[in-house]
């Protein structure tokens, strides 16, 4: 069984400026943790290999090696200068190209969203420009002779689907708890694993379909959001402190 990851380095800190990926400034995005840690699971339970495929600068390699520390067996990295300003529309048409490039698959996850832009449209993209059948927010995945039984849960539901193989999910956070990569996995992650990094000729992609160039949206800044409230203490007895309450509310509108 062949299943493919796609994995995100997300910015953790907003920039001042145009936003650039590096090491320094982003982490594995933590919501694509549980979609390893369900393919690691399926290996182990069903045998075959994992790929982690990421798309961005050379600096954000380090995702893949972490992926690869966890056990994935197999790192790569889409990361050409026409890919900067793609949006979630240009990023699933440079993704979806390299999964077919890793054809034959039996399986695509995804995290539900990412924690720097949280659309959580890209698992949903792909999958469409894929043509493969698509359950978002995944909590239990159970191998079928005739493909998969998945449960999710929305609005109160508890909903119950059987797809058939090749397919695509998103996994919920809740599906299942990250390994820890350990020392020694990290060591031979950075020592022995390779990463194929693919430009845009490699996925038979132009540069008017990525990029600023094939994005409808454009991401215009990234700012830290303000807080609008603040944290006030009351002293004095309670009787004090009930009525200068009393009174803040009342000024705010809050109580009449």
């Amino acid at each position: 069984m062949h299943i493919i990851v796609c994995i995100k380095s997300v910015i953790m800190r907003a920039p001042k400026g145009r936003a650039v990926r590096s090491s320094d400034s982003c982490e594995l995005n933590p919501f694509d943790r549980p979609a390893l840690e369900v393919a690691l699971h399926m290996k182990e339970e069903l045998q075959g290999k994992v790929t982690a495929l990421s798309m961005g600068p050379q600096s954000c390699a380090f995702a893949l090696y972490e992926a690869m520390a966890m056990g994935v067996d197999r790192g790569v990295l889409i990361s050409d200068p026409a890919l900067s300003g793609s949006d979630t529309l240009a990023t699933s048409t440079a993704i979806g190209a390299a999964i077919k490039k890793l054809s034959p698959f039996d399986l695509v996850l995804f995290g539900t969203r990412t924690a720097d832009s949280d659309t959580g449209q890209v698992g949903p993209e792909t999958a469409v420009f894929l043509d493969l059948p698509l359950v978002t927010g995944a909590r239990v995945i159970q191998k079928q002779a005739a493909g998969l039984s998945v449960e999710r849960s929305a609005d109160g539901f508890l909903e119950s689907y059987e797809l058939s193989l090749p397919a695509a999910l998103t996994i919920h956070q809740a599906a299942a708890q990250s390994r820890d990569m350990g020392l020694l996995g990290i060591g031979e992650a950075y020592e022995q694993g390779e990463i194929t990094t693919w430009t845009l000729a490699d996925i038979d992609l132009s540069p008017d379909q990525v990029g600023e160039k094939g994005s409808p949206t454009r991401l215009v800044s990234l700012t830290p959001a303000k807080k609008g409230r603040e944290c006030a203490f009351l002293t004095g007895s309670a009787e004090d402190q009930a009525d200068e309450l009393t009174k803040r509310l009342s000024e705010s509108g809050l109580l009449t």
